[in-house]
């Protein structure tokens, strides 16, 4: 009997600059045999997005950087921004997108919880130059943007007439869900999918060709992935777990992926 070889499969979101020398090369070494093609390596500020640009260089056609700044940390100095603008503007080439960026969600919550005040202007004024530097050039965005502080990026990015966004491992209301779907941004699915009703009830509502998967490694996973290094081949089960939900088979739904990821992010 033959079996008909799955789609390749391809990490839409990772840290991939903050796993060891030594983790790199074994998954990099390990991705043949998992059917692992390509991973989108997002950055945390400029000495994770120069790591990521020399892995990619080691690695082309395989690890494709994003730059960007992640919004849970302490705002950088207006003029370190301006170093990190300029950085990016001269290896913009070399960028597969811009990200990952977005709006401090989980720190403005912790703050609030202990009863202080948090202003995230700064916050908002960055993604704002992000929005439109990704937007000058053309690249996708890779956001972290969840529950309310998606309908403030939403609003930004109707504003500046930008549609090429994924929001990765997005939480939010229905109606929210929705503005996203109708304005043809793209979501992404973790490991969390097999085991997180709230994960697994928006697989059922989002557009089949705007989904994505990632593991954001290497954050760790609960359920059958408890106590296991995040690799990018567990996507596989990403997109199994999806399948199931939905009720697209299996081999399709690993191709639907693998396409909606390459036409996202252009990769060749």
């Amino acid at each position: 009997m033959h079996t008909q070889a799955f789609a390749p499969l391809i990490d839409a979101h990772i840290h991939f600059d903050q796993y060891t020398p030594d983790e790199q090369r074994e998954m990099l070494q390990s991705f043949s045999d998992k059917q692992v093609e390509a991973l989108i390596a997002v950055s945390m500020n400029m000495a994770s997005a120069q790591a990521n640009l020399e892995l990619a260089r080691q690695n082309p056609r395989t690890v494709y950087p994003a730059f960007g700044f992640h919004p849970e940390q302490s705002l950088p100095a207006a003029a370190d921004q301006d170093l990190f603008f300029d950085w990016i503007e001269k290896h913009i080439g070399q960028a597969a997108a811009i990200g990952e960026v977005g709006l401090p969600y989980y720190n403005r919550q912790e703050a609030e919880q202990a009863g202080q005040d948090f202003d995230q202007s700064g916050y908002i004024e960055l993604l704002e130059r992000f929005i439109l530097l990704a937007k000058r050039h053309n690249k996708p965005i890779v956001l972290h943007a969840v529950y309310e502080d998606a309908d403030i990026v939403c609003d930004m990015l109707e504003q500046y007439q930008f549609r090429h966004a994924h929001f990765h491992w997005f939480k939010g209301s229905r109606k929210t869900v929705q503005r996203m779907a109708d304005n043809g941004y793209f979501i992404s699915f973790t490991p969390d999918i097999l085991y997180e009703e709230e994960i697994r009830d928006l697989a059922r509502q989002y557009p089949a060709e705007q989904v994505m998967a990632e593991t954001d490694g290497p954050w760790p996973f609960e359920g059958p992935f408890q106590g296991c290094m995040t690799h990018p081949a567990m996507t596989r089960q990403v997109i199994q777990a999806w399948s199931e939900i939905t009720g697209m088979e299996t081999e399709r739904a690993a191709r639907l992926f693998y396409q909606n990821t390459k036409r996202f992010y252009r990769l060749p």
